[in-house]
């Protein structure tokens, strides 16, 4: 294992740590504040978050082991990418289920923590689509030199 990718694993697991120990104690114990779909919505964005963690770890492995210009690291970054846009759309739809509470305890931050992740999974999915085309494009360019050497 290449110890740059090491520290990226490590990272990827503390996430999928973080992200799992508030999905387990975290959100039940703000169910006395969140409406159910809210709660529901949290716990369905998990799912594609999850994926896409698992993606990114395929990611780096095919990097170990010197496969980072194939199909198959094409198809990560589209799953990543896929898993991006599900998760900004689920939270976009939390939204104007936030504003409510928002209003009622006064704490527009609520709101503002919605917007924020929406965006950030937005974000995720335009620079995974990026990657994915100049890899691809980068793939391309590869098979056209192995075919005229």
């Amino acid at each position: 294992m290449k110890p740059e990718t090491l520290f990226l694993k490590v990272v990827v697991y503390l996430i999928g740590i973080a992200i799992l120990g508030l999905c387990v104690f975290g959100l039940p114990s703000l169910a006395n504040y969140l409406h159910y779909p809210v709660l529901i919505g949290m716990y369905a964005a998990a799912i594609p978050f999850f994926f896409a963690l698992y993606q990114t770890l395929k990611l780096l492995s095919y990097i170990d082991k010197n496969k980072a210009f194939s199909e198959l690291s094409v198809k990560a970054l589209k799953n990543i990418k896929y898993c991006a846009i599900i998760i900004s759309i689920l939270y976009a739809g939390l939204i104007p289920l936030l504003f409510p509470i928002a209003q009622a305890d006064d704490a527009p931050g609520i709101t503002a923590l919605g917007l924020t992740i929406t965006f950030a999974a937005i974000v995720i999915a335009v620079f995974a689509a990026v990657l994915q085309k100049l890899l691809k494009n980068a793939i391309d360019i590869k098979s056209e030199n192995d075919l005229t050497v």
